[in-house]
């Protein structure tokens, strides 16, 4: 009985320092997958940012436009201030596809930290 309670106090004390070893490299990589996944998102951020300019009209073309309007409409001339129209401004299909792509990014980097946290 003597050689069996110390076997599995030597087990204890062997198994304790390969777990703590374990747990130390294990939290220390939790914590760079963080900052990475932090950096990603960050960039992923500012290229969403960056980008947004993409889904909307020009507002500077409308200003043009509604300014023509007043100026003509300023000289009389009516029938030339109401044919006029607004830019064609159209989404195109590889902005959508480009902006579906950062979020989709962006939301996996939030995952990822979100999962880190929960591990650490």
């Amino acid at each position: 009985k003597d050689d069996r309670s110390r076997f599995w106090r030597l087990y204890k004390r062997v198994a304790k320092e390969h777990d703590d070893k374990f747990l130390e490299r294990c939290n220390s990589d939790m914590g760079i997958m963080l900052i990475f996944s932090g950096l990603f998102s960050t960039v992923s951020t500012t290229f969403i940012v960056a980008l947004e300019s993409n889904l909307s009209p020009d507002p500077n073309d409308t200003t043009h436009v509604l300014l023509t309007q007043l100026v003509q409409i300023g000289l009389g001339n009516f029938t030339a201030a109401w044919s006029m129209s607004a830019s064609s401004w159209s989404l195109s299909t590889a902005s959508i596809r480009i902006q579906c792509i950062a979020y989709a990014s962006l939301s996996f980097s939030l995952l990822a930290a979100f999962r880190v946290v929960l591990g650490k």
